[in-house]
Order: structure tokens, then sequence, then C-alpha cells
């Protein structure tokens, strides 16, 4: 009954994806389109994108989870979605086309690709950043996962080359080639393939390897070959997101100076290492990381953020209910216990599920690597509370980490029940609140 039921919605859902496609006047022909995708840094790596594209002259539009463009209009992502309902996503794209956009950056998720939300972009270009298990049961287990996110790669040989504004676009892949599940991405056919990383790596395609050169509180220093890169946003991951950002502007054609501004512009990705400061002592970031990659990625940049005036790493960790990839729990709280001097476990979106199983899955993780209840792991469930008491923990030199939410606007509680949310909002009172 259950795998009729499966069947159905697919079959709604594509229906759906092709009467919008069809009503909205089929509008990805007309737009180069670039697909972001993979488990950590899409957001970020959109961003860069479209600056670095901008840069170079070109007009674009972006749908991502933080945030939504249509040429020189940017607006925040309200939908707690980062792929829109089909009808959504295609009506954006008309409208994309009537403001003359050239590009449509789209970050896309494997949950969007379940249910053909991808269906009429008429992909150009698609960006691999890397691939965790996060979302691997959605899909029935990671190499289901895997073959999903390559569905996309696939349709570049199932269309015809576009031809927009008179200049024949070619169908091209671009991977992080450091990732091990690169070469089954590139392995996709298309007209060119490209790969970025900061390894050596034989993978039978041109390589953009970049190497850093300085990264401290104000950015990262990076090059690739003799041309010098500058980021003014935090985390060495992010030279992974910068390089594939690189990769899309050669391959389209942007000069290295063009590439270098419009990587220099992006100061700030909503939700993604945004500092929030008040006047107080101690740093606070707001971050979406909610998986171990990102989690990793993020406070190892944060324990050398703090290592020349011995300051401490404060993290506050949670974990979607909902069914949602419970096998990543336990190894989100290691990662934490780890890397943090203090963990604080809270509630982000439970669902239907009850926030303390889920909040114990996760401390179970963190007391596996010696993290002690009471002395440098902490539960509070309720969200507000366990900001709050990570901010009580924090002195001059340390930082705390407000993770898996970002820029979400709502937390989901019990029976479906969505109340507004903002972490960013909620630190900046609880600040105030503190400050004298």
């Amino acid at each position: 009954m259950v795998s009729i039921l499966n069947k159905l919605k697919k079959i709604f859902h594509f229906l759906l994806a092709i009467t919008a496609y069809w009503y909205y006047g089929r509008p990805a022909r007309k737009l180069i389109v670039i697909g972001v995708t993979g488990t950590k840094g899409k957001s970020t790596t959109c961003r860069f994108i479209a600056s670095v594209l901008e840069s170079g002259g070109y007009k674009v539009g972006l749908l991502s989870t933080v945030e939504f463009q249509i040429g020189e209009k940017r607006w925040m992502n309200d939908k707690k979605m980062t792929m829109l309902g089909r009808g959504e996503i295609q009506k954006m794209l008309r409208e994309m086309v009537e403001a003359s956009c050239n590009y449509v950056i789209v970050e896309t998720s494997s949950e969007g690709i379940l249910q053909y939300r991808h269906y009429g972009l008429h992909y150009d270009i698609v960006v691999f950043t890397n691939l965790g298990t996060e979302h691997s049961e959605r899909h029935g287990g990671f190499e289901n996962l895997k073959h999903d996110k390559g569905k996309i790669f696939a349709t570049l040989s199932q269309c015809p080359q576009k031809v927009v504004n008179g200049k024949r676009i070619e169908k091209t892949i671009i991977a992080n080639t450091d990732d091990e599940h690169a070469n089954y991405f590139l392995s996709f056919a298309a007209d060119r393939k490209l790969g970025f990383g900061l390894k050596i790596a034989k993978v039978g395609v041109p390589n953009i390897f970049g190497k850093i050169l300085n990264f401290n509180n104000q950015g990262i220093i990076f090059t690739v070959g003799d041309k010098k890169y500058e980021l003014r946003i935090l985390g060495a991951f992010n030279v992974y997101n910068a390089l594939a950002a690189i990769a899309v502007g050669e391959s389209q054609g942007v000069t290295s100076e063009q590439i270098a501004r419009g990587l220099a512009n992006v100061a700030l990705v909503p939700g993604r290492m945004e500092f929030i400061e008040v006047g107080q002592s101690f740093k606070v970031i707001v971050d979406y990381a909610h998986e171990p990659l990102s989690l990793t990625a993020l406070f190892t940049t944060l324990r050398q953020m703090v290592k020349p005036h011995n300051g401490r790493v404060i993290g506050v960790i949670g974990s979607d209910g909902g069914g949602r990839d419970i096998n990543k729990r336990k190894k989100m709280g290691e990662i934490a216990g780890e890397l943090c001097d203090y963990v604080v476990v809270t509630d982000v979106n439970c669902f239907d599920e009850d926030p303390k199983i889920i909040a114990e899955m996760l401390a179970g993780g963190a007391r596996q690597v010696g993290k002690k209840d009471g002395e440098n792991l902490f539960i509070k469930l309720e969200r507000r509370q366990g900001i709050a008491h990570a901010l009580s923990l924090a002195t001059a030199g340390d930082v705390v980490a407000v993770t898996a939410k970002g820029t979400e606007p709502c937390m989901c509680i019990a029976n479906g029940i969505k109340i507004p949310w903002d972490d960013r909002l909620i630190v900046r009172e609880l600040l105030s609140i503190r400050m004298p």
C-alpha cells in the first residue's frame, strides 16, 4: 500500500512539473541554467557564482536556500525550502527572462530532484560540491542518494545545446575532485568537464587547484596558479566554494580580474558564518551547519580562530526530527564533543519526534568522547534557553557557534505547528540583555 501511494505521489509531482513548465512558457530555454548540488556549501557557492558572473557583466537570477535574486532585486528565502515548488520555480524563471537575465543559478536539492522540481530547468552547467550522508534515509540509502543527485548530470546529454543571445552554450560538468565521489559525477556525458580542489587529483579532466596562502579573522588569501584571490568571509572550507565559482567563471569567459573582483565583493552570506556583533567581548556566529561534514569544517575553523588568544569554542547543536537522517546524530555529537570546549544540545525542528530522544542521541555522541553532563555538556531543549546558556558560558576571546538553522524563518514543533524564528534575531536580543 505504501509503495502504491509513493508511486502515485511521484506521478502527481511529475504532472505538476510538466504543467508548470508549459504554463509559464518553458522559460529555461532562454536562460543559461547553472545547477549546484552536494551536501554542504551549496548556498555560498551559488552566491559566489552569481557575484563572479555579475562582475563579468552578466545579469543573473538566483534560487538558493538563503536568498532569491532577479537582476538587481534580492530578497531572503522565507519559504523554508531549498527548491521551491514546481510552479513557483517556473514562475520565477519567467520573471528572470522578462528581466533580461542571462544566467540563473539554482541550488538543487536531493529532495527537489525526488519531487521533479528540477523538471524543465534544462541545466547547462552542473556543479558538484561534495557528498555526505545527509538525507540518505529519505532516498533509501546512500547509493540511492548519489544516484538521485546524478540525475541532473544525466540530463545534460538528454537536452540539446541551447543558443542564448546568439551564443551556443556548452554542456559542462564541474566537480570537486577532492571528494571521493567526484569520478561518479564526472562520468556523465558533457561537452566540457572541469575539476577543482586543494589536492592534486588524477581524474582525467582539467583541474583548477587552489593553494591557501593565509587566513585570519578578516578573510582568506589563496592562489590558483599565478593568480591571487581574496575572500572576505571566513572558513578555509569556503575556498572550495570559491574554486567552484572560479571554474564556472572561466568556463563562461569571465577574466581572472573580474573573477577576483566578484569573489571579493561577497562580504556576507546570511546565516553562513554570520557574525553577530552588539559590542560583546566574545564572538558569536550563526551558521546553517547541520550535518557531520559541515560541523567538522565549521568547528575546525573556529578552533583555529580562538587559538591565538587561548579562547574556547562553545557549540550549540541540534538535529531535525521527522525521521530525518537519524544515523547522523551520534556522529554530530562526537564531532562537537571533540572540537568544542562546551556543547549545548537543543531543539531545531522536532516535527513529530520527541525532542528529548533527538537530544539524547546527540548528547550520547558527545559523552562518548569525554563530555560530561552539567560540566561541559548541557541539554536545553527550549532553543532560546539553549542559546542563552551558551552565551552565559562565554568570556573574552571565546566564540559561540549557534548551528543548524541559519536563516530559517520558522521552527517546526509538534503537530505540524510552525512558530516564527530567526537565530540571528534571538542572539541579538539575548546579547542586548546581557550587555551592561
